[in-house]
C-alpha cells in the first residue's frame, strides 16, 4: 500500500497523466517475495512534464525517468516494433496516448505483464496472476518473438523460479527454439549475453538456466563448448551420475545451495570443458582435460567479454581443481607450488572462491553432496603458514636475488610442512 501511495503522490490530475507500479514488483507481492525495486509506467504523460516536476532523464533508446527523492525509475508507457536484427532493432512509440494494456502487452512474460493502480487495484489483462497459481513461465504474445534477448530472459527466470516449481510453457519453449534457429541470437551484443549469463549464477537454481537453453537449442547456440559435455561419460567411481554435463549441473547448484556468488557459480560452468576435448577411445577417462581446457575458457571469456576477476577465476578453477582434490596427499613442496601457481602468495583473497568453486566441483556428484572436504582447511591453513614467513626475516647476508628467493621457498616449504597433513 506504500508503495501505491507513492504513485498516488506523483500523479498530477492537473497535468492530466496517471502513474502504476508495474512488473517484477507486482509479480513479488504476489509470490509472497520481498520485491528488490519497484518500476511505474507513467500513461499519459510527457518528457516535459516529468522533468518540470524534478525528475531526472537517463537512457537514450526511449525516456526513463528517476524519481527526484527516491531514485526509482518511471518509464513513459510505450510501444515496440521490429524493425531490424537484435536488441536496438526496434521502433519505439512513447505517445501520450499509448494505453496500460498496450504497454503491458509489450512485456516478455505474463508474471511480468501485471499493474497495480493506486488504488492498489491489480490489473492483469494477459493472465499473469493465473499463470503464477499454475507456475508457468509464459510469452505474452507473438511479439516476444522479436527481441532475441528474451531466450535468456526466460532461462534466468526458470534459473529464479524453479524452486517454486515453475516450468516453460510448451508453446513459449516452442517460441524460443524458432527464435534460436532463426539465427537472430547471433544479433545479439556480448554485452547484454553476458549480463543475462551472470545473473543467472546468481540466481537460486543456475542449473535450470543451462537446461532451458540446452531444450531451445540456444546452449549449443551462444555456448557450444559447454553444450558439447552432455552425453560425455566419466568414471563411474567417481561420478555416479556418470554424465559431464550433468555433473556440471550439479556443481552449479551445489554451489549456489552454499551461497557462493555467481563468480564462483560461473567458473563451475566452464571448469570441465576439456572434457568434451578428450578422444573417444580414452573415455571414461579425461587425462589431461584441464590443461585442454584452459583454451575454451579464455575463448569463451573474450568472447562474452567477461570481466577480469570473473575469467581470471575461472581459469585457475580449470586449471588447478583436481590437484586442489589431491592435496591431502601432497608433499608441501607441491602444495607450495600450487599455491604459487594460482598466485594466492600474491593475492591471498582469492583462494577462497577458488576453494569455493572446488569444494563444490568435488560435492557435486549424484548422492554425495555432503562429503567432508578437508582440503580447503589444508590449503588455507598452508597459505597461512607460508605467507607467514618473510624474506626479511630470514638470515639472507651474502646472498643474491635467486638465493634469497631459494631460501625463502625453503623456508615456507617448511612452514606448510609444519601445518596438518602428510608428513613429509
Amino acid at each position: 500500500r506504500d508503495a501505491w501511495m507513492t504513485a498516488a503522490d506523483t500523479t498530477s490530475a492537473e497535468m492530466g497523466y496517471r502513474v502504476f507500479l508495474v512488473g517484477g514488483a507486482v509479480r513479488d507481492a504476489l509470490l509472497g517475495r520481498e520485491p528488490l525495486e519497484n518500476d511505474w509506467v507513467v500513461v499519459g504523460g510527457t518528457p516535459e512534464q516529468l522533468l518540470a516536476k524534478g525528475y531526472r532523464q537517463v537512457g537514450a533508446d526511449f525516456p526513463v525517468f528517476l524519481h527526484p527523492e527516491t531514485g526509482e525509475e518511471y518509464a513513459l508507457a510505450r510501444t515496440e516494433r521490429k524493425r531490424g536484427h537484435g536488441y536496438h532493432g526496434f521502433e519505439v512509440d512513447f505517445d501520450p496516448g499509448v494505453t496500460l494494456e498496450e504497454d503491458l502487452q509489450r512485456r516478455d512474460l505474463t508474471i511480468n505483464a501485471m499493474a497495480r493502480d493506486d488504488a492498489g487495484q491489480l490489473i492483469d489483462p494477459c493472465g499473469g496472476a493465473q499463470d503464477i497459481e499454475r507456475r508457468v513461465l509464459r510469452h505474452v504474445s507473438p511479439a516476444f518473438g522479436e527481441d532475441p534477448l528474451r531466450v535468456l530472459r526466460v532461462a534466468r527466470f526458470a534459473a529464479r523460479f524453479a524452486g517454486l516449481g515453475f516450468r516453460v510453457h510448451p508453446d513459449t519453449l516452442a517460441l524460443m527454439t524458432g527464435m534460436t534457429a532463426s539465427g537472430e541470437l547471433a544479433h545479439l551484443a556480448p554485452e547484454r549475453v553476458w549480463a543475462e549469463i551472470a545473473g543467472a549464477m546468481g540466481e537460486p537454481t543456475p542449473s535450470a538456466f543451462v537446461n532451458v537453453l540446452r531444450e531451445c537449442g540456444a546452449l549449443a547456440a551462444l555456448l557450444p563448448e559447454v553444450d558439447a559435455l552432455f552425453g560425455i561419460p566419466q568414471p563411474a567411481r567417481y561420478h555416479p551420475e556418470i554424465d559431464t554435463g550433468r555433473h556440471v549441473l550439479l556443481t552449479l547448484d551445489e554451489a549456489a545451495r552454499r551461497e557462493r556468488g555467481a563468480r564462483v557459480v560461473y567458473a563451475l560452468l566452464l571448469h570441465d570443458l576439456g572434457k568434451a576435448l578428450t578422444p573417444r577411445d580414452e573415455w571414461p577417462s579425461h587425462v589431461r582435460h584441464e590443461q585442454r581446457g584452459v583454451p575454451l575458457v579464455r575463448d569463451i571469456c573474450d568472447r562474452l567479454r567477461a570481466p577480469t576477476a570473473w575469467r581470471e577465476l575461472a581459469l585457475r578453477v580449470t586449471a588447478l581443481h583436481l590437484r586442489c582434490h589431491r592435496s591431502l596427499e601432497m608433499k608441501p613442496a607441491s602444495i607450495l607450488k600450487l599455491l604459487e601457481e594460482g598466485d594466492f602468495l600474491r593475492r591471498p583473497d582469492e583462494l577462497e572462491p577458488f576453494l569455493h568453486a572446488c569444494e563444490a566441483d568435488y560435492r557435486g556428484r549424484a548422492g554425495r553432496q555432503d562429503r567432508p572436504y578437508p582440503q580447503a582447511q589444508r590449503l588455507q591453513a598452508a597459505l597461512e603458514a607460508a605467507l607467514a614467513v618473510r624474506a626479511r626475516d630470514l638470515d639472507t647476508e651474502g646472498l643474491d636475488g635467486p638465493a634469497i628467493g631459494a631460501r625463502l621457498r625453503s623456508a615456507r616449504i617448511d612452514a606448510i610442512a609444519g601445518t596438518a597433513g602428510p608428513a613429509g
